[in-house]
């Protein structure tokens, strides 16, 4: 999903450039040889993962959608993990693929779907205690920042007009960064019951999540943050010297840029709100019944209720034909912006972050809207039909929402299809890719984006454990 412009100088030669030719069409007969490193050039194997490939295969009957399982399910950590340790504690940096920088939300998307596995895997389980402990040193560092470097060198973006320093690859400030990392500890908490991960660095990498959230809330000011850079292209950087289009205090957080690295239009980012509830009621577990801190878990769920209430008044949209929906974003002063991105979080994926029940009325009238005409960036051809975003621009199909579409849905009929064109748009690669054109696959962006590798991985472990039926064809 990241996709950095260092060496662009606008934004039509961003376009340009990323946009990759393959050679031809997958042919359906071609030979399926495995596109994973071999055995002895892999960053780090583990035996839970093999075994789970094995056996999810032998369910499938498409033999292609099997290749396709076997080169993205382990992809993270076959091309991205470097494991160490930091002052005596285990640490694993992830980087995102094809930069080589960590991102709070990629790294956690690329390791969640190895949560199941790490009670019958120490080796896998020790990964990612050391990305847990690597995300709250990172935090620490700078609760602002979305994506850091492995070390405390300087960066390609060090002349943006922020407080950058050493060890920050870059600062764009994005709620859901902050979520992810929640969503990893927890989740591995729940899998494991051991609370060690909780210590004092994660207590007060957490202690600052919600001191920086409430800060954005800029209910007495305009909080502490502000971010510039010099660029054609309006995305990158945030107006009104760096804080972003005006808003009135209401109880949401604000967000200077989307999941995509793209700049908030409006600076009250719903999808990302709900997020940062759902996280919210993750700490407040967390800290209610295994660190024993009433006071903080009571902060935590109040914060949360504060924020639901909020996106209860201020992201409730009337549209003409799908009735009430949820706007992507908010500006406190009514104003609301009705679209969704592929990048989660987005609207379509609330249920799978935890935000909503899936069956929730007002979420399926957002999702037939997202999943429509009506929605600017949901684009149909030749070559598919999925949601998009202005990250890669008008045209550009993302395989991470088409996963996401599959993730949510209820429908068997609905999954196979979303199924059916990703194996017809990865252009021979045996991999997800960032964007693909709706009118020819072999057109695509990022051929190494381990997050979308990850995430396809996870649907077709989820659909061998709940819809079987669905990989028998």
């Amino acid at each position: 999903m990241r996709t950095r412009r260092n060496f662009l100088q606008s934004a039509a030669a961003l376009t340009a450039s990323r946009l990759f030719a393959a050679p031809r069409l997958f042919a359906a007969d071609a030979p399926l040889a495995s596109q994973r490193p071999p055995a002895g050039e892999r960053k780090f194997t583990s035996d839970a993962v093999e075994a789970k490939i094995q056996e999810v295969k032998k369910s499938i009957a498409d033999p292609q959608i099997a290749w396709l399982f076997e080169n993205c399910y382990p992809n993270t950590l076959d091309t991205t993990v470097t494991v160490g340790e930091a002052d005596g504690k285990l640490d694993t940096f992830v980087i995102t693929g094809d930069i080589r920088a960590m991102w709070l939300r990629d790294s956690t998307g690329q390791v969640m779907p190895y949560l199941p596995l790490i009670k019958a895997d120490k080796k896998l389980r020790d990964l990612l205690l050391g990305v847990i402990g690597r995300q709250s040193r990172s935090i620490l560092l700078d609760p602002y920042a979305n994506a850091f470097n492995y070390g405390p060198s300087s960066s390609e973006w060090a002349k943006d007009v922020t407080q950058m320093r050493p060890g920050l690859h870059e600062r764009k400030w994005e709620i859901d960064s902050l979520c992810y990392p929640v969503r990893l500890a927890h989740g591995f908490w729940k899998i494991t019951g051991d609370a060690s991960i909780f210590d004092k660095t994660w207590q007060d990498a957490t202690a600052l999540i919600v001191k920086t959230w409430r800060d954005q809330q800029r209910l007495y000011s305009r909080g502490t943050y502000t971010f510039q850079r010099v660029t054609a292209n309006s995305g990158d950087s945030l107006p009104q010297g760096g804080y972003g289009n005006p808003t009135r205090p209401c109880g949401l957080i604000h967000s200077g840029f989307r999941p995509s690295d793209d700049a908030c239009i409006f600076p009250l980012l719903i999808p990302s709100n709900l997020f940062a509830a759902a996280s919210l009621d993750q700490l407040a577990e967390i800290y209610g019944t295994e660190l024993n801190n009433q006071p903080f878990a009571g902060e935590c769920q109040n914060f949360a209720e504060e924020v639901r209430s909020a996106v209860s008044v201020n992201a409730r949209a009337r549209h003409p034909r799908h009735g009430e929906i949820y706007a992507y974003e908010a500006d406190g002063f009514g104003n609301q912006l009705m679209m969704d991105d592929a990048n989660i979080p987005s609207l379509l994926a609330l249920p799978y972050l935890g935000c909503v029940k899936a069956e929730d009325p007002l979420y399926q009238r957002t999702r037939a809207f997202v999943l429509s005409d009506d929605n600017p960036y949901f684009f149909r051809g030749p070559a598919g039909e999925g949601l998009g975003g202005p990250h890669s621009g008008t045209g550009m199909i993302w395989p991470m929402g088409i996963i996401t579409r599959a993730l949510t849905s209820t429908n068997e009929r609905e999954m196979a299809s979303c199924l059916a064109m990703l194996k017809a748009t990865h252009a021979g690669t045996g991999f997800m890719h960032e964007s693909f054109s709706r009118t020819d696959a072999t057109r695509y962006t990022r051929k190494w984006f381990a997050w979308a590798n990850s995430l396809f991985g996870e649907l077709i472990v989820k659909l061998h454990e709940s819809h079987p039926a669905v990989l028998r064809g």
